[in-house]
């Protein structure tokens, strides 16, 4: 984590959706820890264990979340860069995903002419 402080712009990376969530005194946020990407300063910030072993090992979002409290404002992403490189990995050809072709009007042909026809 980074703290910025000062007066001017800051420009975050982040990936898919970005929510900003306006969180009131005492409301609390259970999230992804992947998924959170900025905060004010006056948010209560914590990783918790998320408890239970079925829930760590078949939720499908790992072992710890990060609890955010209000007041003040949170920045959410819907898919952090390990999802994404994930997901680019699992449709790579060489990774048992298929090419789909899209953009392309030659379709099969175009692979056909450049030699990627494996």
């Amino acid at each position: 984590m980074q703290k910025l402080e000062g007066d001017g712009l800051a420009f975050f990376h982040a990936g898919g959706t970005i929510i900003e969530k306006n969180l009131n005194p005492g409301e609390t946020l259970r999230v992804d820890t992947g998924c959170l990407v900025a905060m004010t300063g006056n948010v209560d910030y914590d990783i918790q264990y998320v408890g239970g072993i079925k829930t760590a090992f078949f939720g499908g979002e790992g072992l710890f979340f990060a609890t955010v409290s209000g007041p003040g404002k949170v920045w959410l992403q819907s898919l952090p860069f390990s999802r994404l490189a994930d997901r680019i990995f699992a449709s790579a050809p060489r990774a048992g995903g298929t090419q789909k072709g899209e953009g392309s009007i030659l379709g099969m042909f175009g692979n056909i002419l450049d030699g990627d026809n494996d």
